[in-house]
């Protein structure tokens, strides 16, 4: 296709053939203001010649001046015509000047005038039709024959409207708003729709894609519209950010999935901002972990405390770089002075770490480092303890040693009468700061324990939108297996309010509403990226839903409690748990059995240590308990 192969060009050679363009126009309207002056076509003679030699040579340094030759003409707006005229009548002043001077030549004054005015319409037609041939490219923005509903004809709606006609990217077929005073009028000639009228559109106008523009409407309400497209076949995503709109190069592939709080369908939990500055502001912080999902958000939410110095721990090279990276530019961005340390160290090193606490001091230490992915630490159990257990052992030891205030181990609903060695080591990690609680008084030991966060490396959701962009099968390892879910900006929030409350030895527990089932999300995800379930009984669906089995260690059902009856605490979604322990001594007789079973990567005596003492343990155990 030409337009393809033109837009491929280098840079420099669309220059080049613009500025031809234009020395091309200089001479067709030198010679047709001349054939309007002298009534007759007149071709270039004597000391016309000049008129034509002078046209170019001072036109385009002139249009150089004034940008023309920067812009793209398929993103062409007001802007660059307003620009084009001025250089036009820039060039008008001097062409006549020089015109004037030339006055012992053969060449009518009024060619001043008549030529530019020419000129202007000429360049000015030239651009708008390059820009409206090369806005038919792509309009399907990849996809052909894609037709677009934009759910809210607000300023965020029409400015989307307005980018993507700038880009030449998908066919807008109409706006959808709840505003009676907005339906059946138009925007730039596009309609305005009922958004109750959503169902007949969709088969009348062929809809392939809706686009969600209501940055400002409530969680609630926005649930509601994705609850009422689910069913339809379409593609739902959201607009990107307003500032990216502003640019007006916004084209279909900037067009963001869903995210993770549309797919959890609830509101988010509200952070109350006393806890959240309370044993932050001003204060040395140290997060372990912090390359991690939760570890990385919790620093975000820190910084935003404006920490005295913020300590990055992390035995992940790259993953320790990029967050320190992306820290430091939020710290240039909003021009906090806070001191950004990162410390590239393990939990399984106790020296390392001592040494690290010495040199800093930190008041407040989350400590969300641990292997979290359940098969992994089940076929790797001596890694996963020592870890796990022996990691949070060194990282509170060193805590209560240089006298740290407050010590929050981020822990999982998979504690809990776990079925597998990653939430059995977890649960051993627990008991771990509930017992030097009472013998380190100083520093006041936390645990909170939530479940599973949208997004996160490992979750389900950026599988599915792998698995859907790949065109499927979408895998499911059970039916009927639930889980909780919070997004990792809300867990993190719950994390450091809980952590604030905590006065040693407490077990706080996220109140993550209800569970959700894995078929149930595989299933709105789905539906909402426009594709229909394959099935026996719908063999021209688009995806298979694939039931892989349970992994090893997998349970259908999680839980947060192991007791009964927790009690209130300060914050309405979090609850404090009362749960049993070993004292400090007998602990450490059972740690110093589970280190050498670790060592020696022996599963079946780790397995024995934790039958013993982790409450409900059940290996291999599939079935909820």
């Amino acid at each position: 296709m030409i337009r393809n192969h033109l837009l491929a060009w280098p840079r420099a050679a669309k220059q080049v053939t613009v500025v031809l363009l234009d020395v091309l126009l200089a001479w067709a309207s030198t010679w047709a203001a001349f054939s309007l002056r002298l009534d007759a076509m007149a071709w270039p003679t004597g000391d016309q010649w000049w008129v034509y030699l002078i046209a170019p040579l001072l036109s385009v340094p002139i249009f150089m001046r004034f940008g023309l030759y920067r812009a793209i003409f398929r993103f062409t707006g007001q802007a660059a015509l307003n620009a084009t005229a001025q250089a036009v009548v820039l060039y008008a002043l001097v062409l006549s000047c020089i015109l004037l001077w030339m006055h012992g030549f053969m060449v009518p004054r009024t060619l001043g005038i008549l030529q530019p005015l020419i000129f202007l319409l000429l360049v000015g037609t030239s651009r708008a039709l390059a820009r409206f041939w090369l806005a038919g490219l792509s309009l399907s923005g990849g996809r052909p024959g894609a037709r677009l509903l934009i759910y809210g004809a607000g300023t965020a709606g029409v400015q989307t409207a307005s980018a993507l006609e700038a880009a030449g990217q998908l066919r807008l077929v109409g706006f959808l708003d709840d505003d009676a005073l907005k339906v059946g009028r138009s925007i730039n000639g596009v309609p305005i729709f009922s958004a109750s009228a959503i169902v007949p559109l969709v088969t009348e106008l062929q809809v392939s894609d809706v686009l969600l523009a209501l940055p400002s409407v409530t969680r609630a309400r926005r649930n509601a519209i994705i609850r009422s497209l689910e069913g339809l076949p379409v593609h739902v995503r959201s607009i990107p950010s307003l500032s990216e709109l502003t640019r007006g190069k916004v084209t279909a592939h900037d067009f963001q999935e869903l995210d993770v709080e549309d797919l959890l369908g609830r509101e988010p939990v509200l952070p109350q901002d006393e806890l959240l500055q309370r044993d932050l502001a001003a204060q040395v912080v140290l997060v372990s972990g912090a390359g991690g999902s939760i570890g990385s958000e919790l620093t975000r939410q820190i910084l935003r405390q404006r920490p005295r110095q913020l300590l990055l721990l992390d035995h992940n090279e790259y993953g320790l770089y990029a967050i320190h990276q992306e820290l430091q530019a939020l710290c240039a961005s909003h021009c906090w002075s806070v001191e950004l340390v990162p410390l590239l160290a393990s939990v399984s090193n106790p020296e390392r770490l001592q040494a690290i606490f010495d040199q800093y001091r930190p008041a407040t230490v989350y400590h969300a480092a641990a292997y979290k992915h359940v098969p992994l630490v089940e076929e790797n159990p001596g890694e996963g303890v020592r870890n796990n257990v022996f990691g949070t052992l060194h990282m509170a030891q060193a805590a209560a040693r240089s006298a740290v205030h407050r010590f929050v181990l981020i822990s999982t609903d998979k504690a809990v009468r776990p079925t597998n060695i990653m939430g059995a080591s977890k649960r051993m990690a627990e008991m771990v700061l509930q017992s030097m609680s009472a013998q380190y008084p100083r520093t006041l030991f936390t645990i909170v324990r939530f479940g599973n966060v949208l997004g996160s490396s490992g979750s389900v959701v950026p599988l599915f939108r792998k698995q859907l962009a790949a065109g499927g099968p979408l895998t499911v390892t059970h039916a009927e297996v639930t889980r909780y879910f919070m997004t990792i900006p809300e867990a993190a929030q719950l994390v450091l309010q809980a952590g604030a409350m905590g006065r040693g030895g407490d077990v706080f527990l996220l109140d993550m509403g209800a569970p959700v089932k894995i078929m149930d999300l595989a299933r709105r995800m789905m539906h909402l990226s426009g594709l229909t379930e394959r099935s026996a009984a719908h063999p021209g669906g688009d995806i298979d839903i694939v039931v892989t089995g349970l992994r090893p260690g997998e349970k259908l059902y999680e839980e947060l409690l192991i007791g009964e009856n927790p009690e209130p605490s300060e914050h309405p979604r979090i609850m404090k748990a009362r749960e049993p322990f070993l004292g400090w001594d007998a602990l450490q007789a059972e740690l110093l059995g589970l280190r050498q079973a670790a060592e020696a990567n022996d599963a079946a005596a780790i397995k024995a240590v934790f039958l013993r003492h982790v409450q409900g343990y059940q290996p291999h155990s599939i079935d909820p308990v």
